[in-house]
């Protein structure tokens, strides 16, 4: 017999007076899975993940834990924990007594406690530490002592709310590897939320792309970037171009459209997309220029360029037309294209998708 989802979310909505937060949200996430839920401030990202902790309920709809209905279990009694943003450590206490309140509670015998909470501290590198106090560390170090709070009475599933947006950007970094590390080394069920598309994009197994309190897509990194089901999703997930387009003819899953430039091009169709107009998305790094241009080919004159290191960021004016390029420096001579320059700009058919208008 095939075990239960961890999560299973059922057309849950959520009211909060006459403003509709969610509506009729239906998801599951599998067992030690690291599942990211993805979207801009108010989409309903962490009221879902407060009524998983079950510091709110739903207005309608329901969620289970490994099969089990919990709305009328108290969040201390559901087989969750959570890490906040705030990380809420008790400032009086050291952090090996900040590990081991969760396992008094629970009522764990002492030497129990203590073996547990020596590992979760050797766990997340604190060990040498563990006489501190929170007001000793550093913002990294207090993650490091929320993480191994929430992780040592062994909860079925971690429910994480943007633990790293009060990190500076290395340390967000190198936070990213150690949370996907001791996902991967406890095999615990990881619910993680954040508005940052590069956080969900390097961690998760899966993201569920929420919007206007609505799931626009789910799948894995590269389904969410590479296949973006509508115009939001593409939006909100990484850099892209929108052309507006339209619709010569469609076949199963592709379409064929007439570009501002012309142009008609045949490329992957998401959404419903019949004869009339329909925005054509294609990300910035999938437009070649130069002697690299390929497929689709135009000219177009560089309007606007940004050094950024690894990459040069090209804005080109074509045909009336501004079209973003991204362009790998493999050498510091890699910068060649001139700014007011003339162009070959160049894109393959497969690497635009024609989304519904």
């Amino acid at each position: 017999m095939s075990r239960p989802p961890a999560v299973e979310v059922r057309s849950v909505s959520k009211n909060f007076g006459v403003y509709q937060a969610l509506k009729s949200v239906s998801f599951e996430i599998g067992t030690n899975e690291f599942f990211t839920m993805l979207g801009p401030s108010g989409c309903g990202k962490t009221t879902l993940l407060r009524m998983m902790a079950g510091f709110d309920n739903p207005t309608s709809g329901n969620i289970l834990l490994n099969g089990r209905e919990v709305m009328d279990i108290p969040p201390h009694k559901r087989p969750v924990n959570t890490v906040f943003q705030s990380y809420a450590l008790f400032p009086h206490m050291t952090l090996e007594q900040n590990v081991a309140y969760g396992l008094e509670n629970l009522g764990w015998e002492r030497s129990r406690i203590k073996a547990r909470t020596g590992e979760m501290l050797e766990r997340v590198h604190m060990s040498a530490m563990a006489g501190r106090k929170p007001g000793q560390l550093s913002g990294g170090q207090k993650q490091r002592i929320a993480l191994a709070r929430a992780l040592a009475p062994e909860p079925q599933v971690l429910l994480l709310d943007e633990p790293l947006s009060a990190l500076d950007l290395k340390l967000r970094q190198a936070m990213r590897d150690e949370l996907r590390n001791l996902q991967r080394d406890t095999g615990i069920t990881f619910v993680f939320v954040t508005h940052d598309q590069e956080e969900a994009l390097d961690m998760s197994d899966r993201i569920a792309v929420l919007g206007a309190g609505e799931v626009q897509q789910i799948g894995t990194p590269a389904e969410i970037y590479e296949e973006p089901v509508n115009r939001f999703v593409a939006d909100f997930v990484g850099e892209t171009n929108f052309l507006d387009v339209e619709i010569l003819e469609t076949t199963a899953g592709r379409a064929t459209v007439r570009t501002p430039f012309g142009v008609v091009l045949t490329a992957p169709a998401t959404g419903r997309t019949a004869k009339g107009r329909a925005t054509l998305s294609i990300r910035p790094e999938k437009v070649n220029l130069g002697d690299q241009a390929t497929g689709v080919t135009l000219e177009g004159r560089v309007v606007n360029k940004n050094y950024m290191g690894g990459y040069t960021h090209y804005t080109l004016d074509v045909g009336g037309t501004e079209l973003r390029a991204s362009r790998r420096n493999a050498s510091r001579e890699g910068d060649t294209i001139a700014l007011g320059s003339m162009v070959k700009v160049g894109f393959s058919e497969s690497a635009a998708r024609v989304l519904a208008a």
